[in-house]
């Protein structure tokens, strides 16, 4: 049997379909680079894994009896994986024909290059305008806040997300989609992948903000295309929020250090109270369901306050 060139490392938790799906592309085609699918199921209560199991026997299935998020899940993928790349594929998207040989021919081609991603489009095929800068202390004030909605706040958010890219052509970026991403295994190993204090968000961020430290360029490759269920492995994560903003405040304190903690204490207080305001203003009719609401965005910051 030939050794895999390619790990691709397939995170699953209650996407039965949309696995089985991203499955049926991978096993669709016949790679130029022998590759292997490892599947980490992260607790589903969907039947995913005897799903998968079924559908899938050639799969490398790994059964976790309970979540332990992004992070740990792929890390989990990434140690038993054989191949001289890896890739972090997510459950909701689907790979086109050729996309992953096309990443790996990047980095075989390119030594100097760390890693390479995808462009992402949406099921109707528009591109997903995914690629983002490095954040910095601006940025973690106006993103998702009032403050962004003005100038000079605008004029941040919009270098924070490459407004100015159209993701049509490749490129270097700082930050690439975070759905599907390809390195090398060695070079996975010797960062430790990803850092588990950043256990479902910015994890990401942070492995391409080491990679860059380490003279290391990361490549968007517009010819490879994968469809990416936007946000379709998370939106039922009851505490992602709160978690969003715990990892954000991990990672500001990795790279910024305790100004950069604090910092972000700063933002996620002034977004409260901005959000405060929107709830009293959107429910001024009806104070039950205000202060339910306000109730809910009390405890998910007492919550914040204690970690």
């Amino acid at each position: 049997m030939t050794a895999p060139a390619l790990s691709v490392v397939v995170l699953s938790w209650n996407t039965r379909e949309l696995t089985l799906a991203c499955l049926r592309t991978l096993f669709a085609e016949s790679p130029r680079h022998a590759r292997e699918v490892i599947v980490v199921d992260n607790g589903s209560a969907d039947g995913s894994a005897d799903a998968i199991a079924a559908a899938y026997p050639q799969v490398r299935l790994l059964r976790n009896a309970d979540n332990r998020l992004y992070a740990a899940g792929n890390n989990q993928g990434a140690a038993v994986a054989t191949g001289a790349y890896v890739c972090t594929l997510n459950s909701d998207t689907e790979v086109r024909p050729g996309a992953l040989d096309l990443l790996v021919d990047w980095l075989r081609d390119h030594p100097d290059y760390g890693a390479a991603a995808p462009r992402l489009v949406h099921p109707d095929g528009r591109v997903q305008r995914a690629c983002m800068r490095f954040p910095t202390f601006g940025s973690a004030l106006c993103f998702d806040s009032w403050w962004g909605t003005w100038w000079p706040g605008s004029r941040v958010q919009r270098r924070y997300t490459m407004a100015d890219f159209d993701h049509l052509a490749s490129r270097d970026v700082d930050q690439p989609p975070g759905a599907c991403c390809v390195l090398r295994a060695d070079e996975w190993r010797a960062l430790g992948g990803f850092d588990e204090r950043l256990s479902l968000f910015f994890n990401d961020v942070d492995l391409c903000r080491r990679l860059w430290r380490a003279g290391r360029r990361i490549r968007y490759v517009a010819e490879a295309e994968v469809m990416h269920h936007l946000g379709a492995s998370t939106r039922n994560f009851a505490r992602m929020l709160v978690i969003w903003h715990k990892n954000r405040r991990a990672y500001y304190r990795k790279h910024h250090g305790a100004l950069g903690g604090l910092w972000i204490d700063v933002c996620v207080q002034l977004r409260v109270w901005e959000e405060w305001l929107k709830i009293g203003h959107r429910n001024r009719r009806d104070p039950a369901r205000k202060a339910a609401e306000r109730a809910h965005l009390a405890a998910a910051r007492r919550e914040l306050r204690a970690s």
